[in-house]
């Protein structure tokens, strides 16, 4: 790991070799692959695991129940929520989400819990995600809707 960062708390992280992390980020309880940019201003909570050559970028919000997969790009304030029915008192129930490999999530975009984000998907900037992404799929707006399949995706959802 390289600590760029004056200003940061990292309690009980496994963080991998060559991964960056930046100033004013909470990582506490998450696995975070080899190779991957954390920016400033990001929280990284207990349970989450993150790939190999991420990149979350600055004010991203990533609780627990998220799995994020290899060569993931979070855009800059990306939400990620936990729960379905949160409340300030009393029990909550963690709804899992998975971001499947090479997938990119635009700034500002809020997932919402449950879904499964596919293989070289992509989440426009400010979406707000209620369903499933299927793999090579563009969606954008509030909430998302699929307005492109990507055409000749390989296996990674990169054009050949």
């Amino acid at each position: 790991m390289k600590l760029l960062a004056k200003y940061y708390k990292i309690d009980d992280a496994v963080v991998g070799e060559d991964t960056i992390v930046r100033d004013f980020v909470n990582l506490y309880g998450c696995k975070i692959g080899r190779g991957c940019k954390i920016a400033a201003y990001t929280e990284i909570q207990r349970g989450v695991t993150i790939g190999d050559r991420c990149k979350v970028e600055a004010f991203s919000f990533i609780p627990t129940g998220v799995t994020i997969e290899d060569e993931v790009f979070i855009g800059p304030h990306v939400c990620f929520t936990n729960d379905r029915h949160p409340k300030a008192v009393g029990n909550w129930e963690v709804t899992p989400t998975l971001v499947k490999k090479g997938a990119s999530i635009g700034a500002n975009a809020t997932i919402v819990c449950g879904v499964t984000i596919g293989e070289g998907a992509l989440v426009g900037a400010g979406a707000v995600v209620t369903k499933d992404v299927p793999a090579n799929t563009v969606v954008v707006g509030c909430p998302a809707k699929r307005i492109k399949v990507k055409k000749n995706a390989g296996k990674n959802g990169k054009r050949r």
